[in-house]
């Protein structure tokens, strides 16, 4: 049942498109949708029931703002802007880069093929996606091979070994004219749209002439040219009649989840496929079209000629927000494409199901039982983990941890270099703690990021008072905050919590406690693997801060060039003096170290 003040609010929903922003009791937006008719379609959170992920957002709204728009591409826009600032738990959320390797013909003066995995607007031409490394760069060999571009760094007097080999038109010592460029560029594009029949027509001429003049290995060479070409840019089945760069999108959904699979159709043929799985709290449909949305967003996919869509879609709009056709395909090969997609979206989804229960028991549902335990609701996600780590106070680090629903996010931990202090052990881990703390969230209201849910110290009382007090008396924020203890044999215990820093138990055999230990364990790991790379590092600077005639300068060059002392210990006095240093200065590092 809604509250009073969602009712009010529900009341005033006009029937315009827009989107809609739904948040929690502290405000945080949770999910960001768009709507053809904002009246219909938020009211239909309230008014419907639900169950899986959609039930649990319902739980957790406490308030919800919308922004009308006047148009269904301006909600769509909307809609994917504000997923990217605020990076809602409930959205569906894409990586920035997909890591597939792409051809690049370089626009430039004198142009050069490379492989590449960062596709930039550039005016360059890039070819892919490949499905691996390897597949690339056995591509990029040919064509160096076959239509040569530039291999060197430039003009430089004299031809390059590339040259000799017939694989660089010679930038490296003359002026290779544009028209030569552009129609050797011609046809590597024509190659690697999979117009392959006219350059092995052209081998094969070239292997004859070779064979006949006797010239077997010239002949060989090119009879394992023509060899990659049927292995390899042949090797796959040809799905197409046209060469139309496409990609085709189709999905399967239950039980609140969604498999969604991309098919990459390049030179006529299944290039690469790329499959997801998400939980889902709206429409199919919708969430399959921000999916879309959110996939041309990233800078590292590039738009093909045509995209392919199932039925059900806004087909337009999506074709005015990415720019390129989207349509559905009725009959043909196109069609048994679509209808391959989801098939291999239905099978994935079937083996994820069989997987989710045993994986939900360990972090979920983990996760849970400590929050039960801590008498907290359920709707909390992110656990934030802070640990120290110093030598008798001296070189003080601070380390962060943070799991999500109780999985490790990697992306998201952090690293601190504390003030050194010089009282007591019991003076430093409050001052750490306070400094750590304040540091991190002052930066999280400046960003006017989310805060998390609840906060683990890897200690006892004094990091804990600590703590809540800078939170409570400072920065006026309100989380939770509880203390892993070990026992004597430094192994995870339990947890201290509550106003008198009560002890709170976990069955030692439980999948709550078993995430406790993993967390404790992943924060003191994370903790002292950066204080022991900063220790190493301030050795080494130390040492040579000992020795007369090296200042602040040379020992960054040091330290950048050699990294530890038995480098610097093995680099002769010449190769030092590589550096700037003077002879005299050179020999005296070698003999202090």
């Amino acid at each position: 049942m809604a509250s009073e003040h969602i009712e009010r609010k529900l009341a005033l929903l006009p029937d315009l498109p827009g989107s809609y922003q739904m948040k929690d009791i502290t405000g945080k937006i949770i999910y960001v949708g768009k709507a053809k008719n904002l009246k219909n379609r938020v009211r239909s959170y309230f008014k419907s029931s639900h169950d899986g992920k959609t039930a649990k957002l319902v739980s957790e709204i406490a308030d919800f703002d919308f922004i009308v728009t006047s148009t269904d591409k301006e909600a769509f826009l909307l809609e994917i802007t504000l997923i990217q600032k605020y990076q809602p738990y409930y959205n569906i959320k894409l990586k920035k880069g997909t890591g597939y390797p792409y051809i690049k013909i370089t626009n430039e003066r004198d142009p050069q093929t490379k492989i590449v995995s960062d596709v930039r607007k550039d005016g360059a031409y890039y070819f892919g996606p490949y499905p691996n490394v390897y597949a690339a760069e056995e591509t990029l060999q040919f064509i160096q091979r076959v239509y040569p571009l530039r291999r060197c760094n430039g003009y430089q007097g004299r031809p390059c070994l590339y040259f000799h080999m017939g694989q660089c038109l010679g930038a490296c010592f003359k002026e290779v004219p544009q028209e030569a460029y552009d129609k050797q560029i011609a046809r590597i594009k024509s190659f690697l749209s999979g117009n392959t029949g006219k350059v092995k027509r052209s081998l094969t001429s070239q292997m004859e002439k070779a064979a006949a003049a006797e010239e077997f290995e010239r002949a060989a060479e090119i009879r394992d040219q023509i060899r990659y070409i049927e292995a390899t840019v042949e090797k796959q089945k040809i799905i197409s009649t046209d060469n139309t760069t496409r990609d085709i999108f189709n999905y399967y959904w239950d039980k609140g989840w969604m498999s969604i699979q991309v098919f990459f159709i390049r030179q006529s043929r299944l290039m690469k496929r790329e499959k997801r799985l998400f939980p889902i709290v709206n429409t199919a449909e919708e969430e399959f079209e921000s999916f879309i949305m959110q996939f041309y967003q990233r800078k590292n996919n590039v738009l093909p000629k045509e995209v392919l869509v199932p039925a059900g879609m806004n087909n337009d709009v999506l074709a005015d927000v990415i720019g390129v056709p989207v349509r559905t395909p009725q009959r043909g090969e196109k069609r048994a494409l679509m209808e391959l997609a989801e098939k291999n979206s239905r099978i994935t989804l079937e083996e994820k199901f069989r997987l989710l229960e045993l994986d939900n028991r360990k972090t979920v549902d983990a996760q849970a039982e400590i929050m039960d335990a801590l008498n907290l609701p359920h709707d909390g996600h992110v656990i934030e983990a802070f640990d120290h780590s110093h030598i008798q106070g001296a070189e003080p680090v601070s380390a962060m941890v943070q799991f999500v629903d109780g999985r490790p996010e990697k992306s998201n931990y952090r690293k601190y270099k504390l003030a050194e202090d010089s009282g007591e052990h019991s003076a430093n881990e409050d001052a750490n703690t306070r400094e750590v703390i304040r540091r991190r969230y002052t930066r999280l209201l400046k960003e006017h990021k989310p805060m998390p849910d609840l906060i683990l110290m890897d200690g006892g009382s004094i990091e804990m008072n600590a703590v809540k007090d800078v939170l409570e008396n400072e920065l006026n924020l309100d989380i939770p905050v509880a203390g892993m203890v070990k026992n004597n044999k430094h192994k995870t215990a339990a947890l201290l919590y509550g106003p008198t820093d009560e002890m709170i138990n976990l069955d030692p055999r439980s999948q709550g406690f078993y995430l406790l230990e993993r967390i404790q364990d992943e924060v003191h790991r994370f903790a002292i693997t950066f204080h022991r790379q900063l220790h190493s590092k301030n050795s080494l600077s130390s040492r040579l801060e000992q020795i007369k005639g090296v200042g602040p300068k040379t020992r960054a060059k040091l330290l950048r060039e050699y990294k530890t002392i038995k480098n610097i210990k093995d680099a002769s006095v010449e190769d030092l003096q590589k550096l700037g240093l003077s002879k005299t200065v050179a020999q005296t590092i070698k003999l202090s170290l």
